[in-house]
């Protein structure tokens, strides 16, 4: 077996998008294993990328092996940094993560953002009109405080579970390296906890932390779409979602 011509070891990482592999000579379409798309709820001290040495846990670690694409490696859509927790998506498709990825599709991500105090109507302003960063002027498309129903239901899937706190939601266009806890620090409010909701369509819900479901055929559509297959950013009420399709594995 070959991989881009040379011979294959033990152990070979290969992304069956880019790679070309043969056996006895005969080169192999990748292009036939299916497409994994994957949600995981990463908790804090959780490493989103694929390989790193110095951390003691990555994403991948959360996936069952019955969970993982056969005959390719799978790989985070996007990241989430170490102190941060919730909704990382993970799959094989390349160019369906391009369509998620790339600012040119406007694929919102919402985010609960867990704070010490309460935001006065200073700092509200402040963040709402705009934060200057060293990349150009971050900003948000929303921000507002949670309902108790939302605040109730992401407590309920962190570990360990957050002392209380005042909660707001806020929604990203952007995606500026560590872009919400920049612009909190730069009004003097430090962030306790950041927990991604939403990525487009797909939300965290009860997805517990630590855990890893399929996404359901109309999620993965609506992530390949436009913004306008999102669901707006509305308070939630009391009725809650239904539950995604799909096996869901808990492990911690």
């Amino acid at each position: 077996m070959t991989v881009d011509g040379h011979t294959a070891t033990i152990g070979l990482s290969v992304d069956p998008a880019t790679a070309e592999i043969a056996v006895d000579g005969r080169r192999i379409d990748t292009k036939a294993w299916p497409a994994v798309h994957l949600a995981a709820h990463k908790p804090i001290g959780v490493t989103s990328t694929v390989r790193d040495r110095h951390a003691e846990r990555t994403v991948l670690d959360l996936v069952p092996r019955g969970m993982r694409p056969q005959g390719g490696r799978l790989y985070p859509v996007g990241r989430l940094d170490l102190d941060s927790e919730g909704l990382l998506l993970l799959t094989n498709d390349g160019e369906w993560a391009e369509r998620v990825l790339h600012p040119r599709y406007g694929v919102e991500r919402e985010y609960a953002v867990g704070l010490a105090q309460p935001l006065d109507g200073g700092q509200i302003a402040e963040l709402t009109a705009g934060v200057r960063l060293d990349e150009g002027v971050a900003t948000l498309r929303h921000l507002r405080p949670a309902t108790s129903v939302e605040t109730r239901r992401v407590e309920s899937v962190l570990v360990p579970l957050p002392p209380s706190l005042v909660w707001y939601r806020v929604t990203l266009g952007q995606g500026m390296k560590r872009q919400i806890r920049r612009m909190f620090g730069s009004v003097g409010v430090p962030i306790e906890r950041l927990v991604r909701i939403r990525v487009g369509p797909v939300r965290l819900d009860d997805l517990r932390s630590g855990a890893v479901r399929t996404l359901t055929a109309a999620e993965v559509r609506g992530l390949a779409g436009s913004r306008r297959s999102e669901r707006p950013d509305r308070p939630e009420g009391p009725d809650r979602p239904e539950r995604p399709e799909g096996p869901v594995s808990s492990r911690p």
